[in-house]
Formats: structure tokens, C-alpha cells, sequence
């Protein structure tokens, strides 16, 4: 029962966040923020990155329209890493258990960092969840978006190819 409770106290706060916050705080041009996360097999660091066009997607295993989104960041990932797309997926569950649970049901196939702590959430100013920003090759703030609705599909693959084609 107190599983139950929590998860709907869980949903109503998503919810609620959806409504009333914004996705972040960070200014288009801004330098992001690092990462430096753990990874399946190694660090993820942004910095790492540098010259590809990031796209940060912050998820949790309790989070539905998190589920929804995977397909599309794998669809993504696949049809532009050619073209320098790099995506990775910071998972915010406390306890990594229910992030590989979630993995085991919705696959990602592309690079997943850890944070139970929340601290790059924080240093992102993610207010909801899901919430992504997409970073140029310089590793400046191009854009964020809060949630994901299969409406957001085409104004999001929009910014990244517009982010990816030749200078």
C-alpha cells in the first residue's frame, strides 16, 4: 500500500511540475554545465563530447512519458550519430535497481549516466521530468524541452538536424 501511495504522490508532483514549472533556467547560448556521471562501462563527461551536438535527456523509471520517449531518442541515435548526434540519458532514480528494471522493459540504445543524487539535474535546472537540452559542438545551451508528447517529435528532430547541418 505505502508503494502504491508513493508512486500516485509520485505522478501528482509530475504532474503538477508539468503545469507550473518551466523545463529549466539555463539561457540559450550558455555554457552547459559538466557532467561527470557513471556510465554503464565508463565516466560520461560532456567534455568528452566536445565537437558533437548533445542531446541530454533527464529520465527516472517512475516517469511514463519517459517511457514513451526511448524509442525516439534510439530512432534519433540511429539515424544521426553519423552526423555527430550524440544522446545521453542521465537517469535520476535513487536506487539504480529501478533504473536497470525500467532498461530491462525499454531498451536504450544509446550512452546512459547515473546520477541518484540529482545533483546535475540540479546544476541543469531541471524542474520535470523528462526534460532534455541540446547542446551545440561548442558546448553552449541551444535549447530545452520539458516532457515529451508524440507531438514533440518532429519540433525536436527540427532543432537537432538544424543543429547538425554544416556551418
Amino acid at each position: 500500500m505505502t508503494t502504491r501511495l508513493s508512486s500516485r504522490f509520485r505522478l501528482a508532483l509530475c504532474a503538477v511540475a508539468f503545469a507550473t514549472a518551466p523545463a529549466f533556467a539555463l539561457d540559450a547560448g550558455a555554457a552547459a554545465p559538466d557532467l561527470n556521471l557513471p556510465g554503464l562501462a565508463d565516466a560520461v563527461t560532456l567534455a568528452k563530447l566536445k565537437g558533437k551536438v548533445v542531446y541530454v535527456d533527464f529520465w527516472a523509471s517512475w516517469c511514463g512519458p519517459c517511457k514513451q520517449s526511448f524509442p525516439f531518442m534510439n530512432d534519433l541515435q540511429s539515424r544521426y550519430r553519423a552526423q555527430g548526434l550524440e544522446i545521453v540519458g542521465v537517469n535520476l532514480d535513487a536506487k539504480r535497481e529501478d533504473a536497470d528494471r525500467f532498461l530491462a522493459d525499454t531498451p536504450a540504445r544509446f550512452t546512459l549516466a547515473f546520477d541518484a543524487r540529482g545533483e546535475s539535474a540540479r546544476r541543469f535546472e531541471i524542474k520535470s521530468m523528462p526534460s532534455s537540452v541540446l547542446i551545440d559542438r561548442d558546448g553552449r545551451v541551444l535549447a530545452a524541452h520539458k516532457g515529451f508528447r508524440e507531438e514533440d517529435r518532429k519540433e525536436l528532430e527540427a532543432r537537432i538536424a538544424q543543429a547538425l547541418a554544416p556551418r
